[in-house]
């Protein structure tokens, strides 16, 4: 997989949707965090080879995503092909429909795959749930994710028009769907456990962020804690408070695990850190980071008397 300017994928993406479109549309995944980190500099670069593009808010996302659909498919992009591409028809359930993922005309390095905004006025709102979108060729699906629904949360606007999720919102949202590492392993790959690849992508965007602190004299990693404690008492007002104590099972679990973590920086190092190749030290060192200067913030933030006040955070020298 050749690395690719996050710049020249979002302003293709941009020019591509419908105009209308552009405020219901949020960046998610390794577009939104290469473009936030690496915009203008022309000798930083990502591998990735799906783009995850959410629809939102719940209650528009399935119409916004067909009209999107049908302009895409009449500019000549291409369901890519593989497992699961067939689209289905009336009589094909909802869990056995196709994502809806396309490929630019005359292009197969990458495709864009089109998310749904999770409904959490629902407070039974499923871990994954699937919308069906009628098109002129055929039925697809469009998923949600619960977790994804942190990332509505302040996204940044670009300058081509989209939004793109806050680095921290996309690590909490890892975080939280991982809360122990599985043995389920990513379809294609040598053996990759889907958890791995997701909690290590929270180091490297914790790596990331700090890196952006030094050269810029910034403090936005010592303000992670601050925003999920903020994004999680807005988006799930009655689950904040269970689910910012449970936040770093998982990553303590990966931490733990030699082979796990290896796993997680391979993965990281041939995707959005291919352009830096961190070390083994570098990467558990912000791993024992995020523990101390993330997580445990956010556990406690929940366990103080006086919940709805703002906790006096720390601000760790560099």
């Amino acid at each position: 997989m050749e690395l690719m300017s996050p710049d020249d994928v979002l302003a293709q993406i941009a020019s591509a949707l419908p105009p209308t479109c552009r405020d219901n549309v949020i960046i998610v995944g390794s577009l939104a965090a290469g473009f936030h980190f690496f915009s203008g500099d022309p000798e930083r670069a990502i591998r990735t080879k799906d783009v995850d593009c959410m629809f939102t808010p719940h209650a528009s996302a399935v119409t916004v995503a067909h009209q999107v659909t049908e302009q895409l498919f009449d500019a000549k992009w291409q369901q890519r092909q593989g497992a699961w591409s067939t689209p289905g028809d009336a009589s094909t359930p909802e869990d056995q429909l196709p994502l809806v993922r396309l490929a630019p005309p005359g292009q197969a390095q990458w495709f864009l795959e089109l998310l749904g905004a999770p409904d959490l006025q629902r407070p039974d709102s499923p871990a994954k749930a699937m919308h069906r979108i009628e098109t002129n060729r055929g039925h697809f699906a469009l998923c949600s994710f619960r977790y994804l629904g942190l990332v509505e949360w302040r996204p940044i606007l670009t300058e081509h028009g989209l939004r793109i999720a806050r680095p921290e919102m996309m690590a909490l949202a890892n975080l939280l769907h991982h809360p122990r590492v599985a043995p389920d392993l990513i379809s294609g790959t040598d053996g990759w456990k889907r958890s791995n690849k997701d909690l290590g992508r929270v180091l490297a965007l914790a790596w990331l962020t700090r890196e952006r602190d030094m050269r810029h004299d910034t403090e936005d990693l010592d303000r992670w804690a601050e925003h999920m404690t903020q994004a999680l008492r807005e988006r799930f007002p009655g689950e904040a408070q269970a689910l910012a104590t449970g936040a770093g099972t998982g990553l303590r679990q990966m931490l733990r695990s030699e082979r796990d973590l290896a796993q997680a920086l391979r993965i990281c190092n041939l995707g959005l850190l291919a352009s830096l190749e961190v070390g083994e030290s570098a990467f558990r060192a912000i791993g024992e980071q995020v523990l101390a200067e993330v997580v445990e913030p956010l556990e406690a933030a929940f366990h103080v008397p006086g919940e709805g006040s703002t906790p006096d955070w720390p601000r760790p020298h560099r």
